[in-house]
């Protein structure tokens, strides 16, 4: 199946389409790549933050401590003031906390976080005011005791388990900033391995449908410029290469017909000015030796001499035949048509052919002449062309042989076929050539010639073939009606 090329248009057309592509695909996996680095990173610094703060609360929560006790313990006046800055520090950083949290989880144990913490606030002074009032070892052994195990173990637990929440955070955070960096490598090396690819591609798509061609074409006219009409300009390549291989085709036709007509009407304007001169040269002393020779003729002579002078007769007859068929050969041809048929014409060509056809005992097939053979064309020039193509189908047969004439019908044409069984022609017949080469021992060479110029002349054509069993296939196609306006 032909695949109809496509224009150099269309094809840019594509390759750019192809480009926008895949710069459009770049530009979405980069910028997909930047979103889910940008995203990882704000969450990442997220739960640094929220990390950070947990630590923070739990620093000051100490230092809190650490103040309560001094209050206490050593009467410090400062320390109920620096406690109380140090529960306002701690209630700022669970404010943040809170704003930094974003799932039920994380919220979930902040609040149990603030929840303790709160409690922690209520219950640790109270204790001390036990201790205060009480003032012994026991009583501060058992404080000590209580927030040891109580409020602070409390506190540290719900810790714990919020550092691990966040720290499984991170972990999965980090495992998803590694997926997204994978992801964002491939997405930007799909669009690079497809621009290779298209690159590889658009080499050898340029190579074979530009270059080459292209390189081809140049080949074809340089070759044609050199003389070589019958060279072809492949038509191959994109659409306007091949419509360049196509017109330089046809314009090597063109110039081929031409040349082959420059070259016949130049042979034949050669033969014009040369041939009629010679003609008149050689027919005025042929008619005196011819003229000589009947009037030495006596029946009194010995036959010896009767024989010589009859076989000057019969060179001077055979040189003048020749001159003559040189001459109409050569001479225009102006067909003058009229009503006719394809029977009538057959059977005046070979009327005077019946005295060979007899002597060889040729077996003659011709068509059945019922169907309607009508024709207008010159039927003088045909009846000769179809003598000259019989004589030579009888002297190539042997004796006993057979020659059919078949005629077949189109609807504007007749298509006439002389079939011989003789030794074949050992040329093939060109149309331009001035003469064409002779098998008869005084043939002339210009009956196959002379049939070319007719049937072109009427607006035919004539082919000959070799038959597969031997012989000859003559076809002469004829259109109906001749119209003198295209000869």
């Amino acid at each position: 199946m032909n695949i109809k090329p496509k224009s150099l248009k269309d094809l840019l057309l594509i390759h750019e389409l192809i480009f926008i592509f895949l710069i459009v695909l770049a530009a979405t996996a980069g910028s997909i790549g930047i979103h889910l680095w940008e995203k990882s990173s704000q969450e990442s610094s997220r739960i640094s933050l929220l990390i950070n703060e947990v630590q923070q609360t739990r620093g000051d929560l100490y230092r809190q401590m650490k103040e309560l006790f001094d209050a206490y313990f050593l009467d410090d006046l400062e320390a109920q003031s620096e406690y109380d800055n140090f529960t306002i520090t701690v209630e700022s950083h669970f404010v943040k906390l809170k704003k930094l949290a974003v799932d039920e989880t994380e919220k979930a144990v902040i609040n149990d976080l603030h929840g303790n913490y709160k409690k922690f606030v209520i219950e640790t002074p109270a204790l001390f005011d036990q201790f205060k009032n009480s003032n012994t070892d026991e009583s501060k052994r058992a404080i000590n005791t209580d927030i040891e195990t109580g409020l602070f173990k409390r506190y540290e637990d719900i810790l714990a388990r919020t550092e691990v929440i966040l720290n499984q955070k991170q972990i999965e955070l980090d495992s998803r900033l590694a997926e997204s960096k994978r992801m964002t490598i491939i997405l930007l090396v799909i669009p690079l391995l497809l621009s290779i690819l298209l690159l590889i591609f658009s080499r050898i798509f340029l190579k074979r449908a530009i270059v080459k061609p292209l390189n081809d074409v140049l080949k074809a006219t340089a070759q044609i410029s050199a003389g070589n009409l019958s060279y072809k300009a492949p038509d191959e390549g994109i659409e306007e290469l091949v419509a360049v291989s196509s017109a330089i085709n046809q314009m090597a036709d063109r110039l081929l017909v031409s040349q082959e007509s420059l070259v016949r009407t130049e042979k034949q304007a050669a033969q014009g000015l040369l041939v009629p001169m010679l003609a008149h040269n050689i027919r005025n002393p042929l008619a005196s030796i011819r003229a000589t020779a009947q009037v030495i003729d006596d029946p009194g002579l010995d036959s010896d001499t009767q024989d010589s002078l009859r076989g000057i007769i019969d060179t001077v007859d055979r040189l003048e035949r020749w001159t003559g068929a040189l001459l109409a050969y050569l001479l225009p041809l102006k067909p003058q048509p009229n009503n006719t048929s394809i029977k009538v014409i057959v059977e005046g060509a070979l009327a005077p052919l019946q005295q060979k056809i007899k002597e060889k005992s040729i077996k003659l097939k011709l068509p059945n002449w019922q169907e309607n053979n009508r024709i207008y064309t010159d039927q003088h020039l045909l009846e000769q062309v179809i003598y000259n193509l019989v004589l030579n189908a009888i002297d190539a047969s042997t004796k006993d042989a057979e020659i059919e004439i078949i005629l077949k019908t189109k609807p504007n044409t007749f298509i006439l076929l002389l079939l011989d069984n003789g030794c074949g022609m050992p040329f093939t017949p060109d149309p331009s050539a001035m003469s064409a080469p002779t098998t008869k021992r005084f043939g002339t060479g210009l009956g196959i010639p002379f049939a070319f110029k007719v049937c072109d002349a009427l607006g035919g054509e004539l082919k000959f073939n070799a038959r597969p069993e031997g012989g000859t296939a003559i076809t002469i196609l004829l259109p109906k009606t001749l119209n003198l306006t295209i000869n």
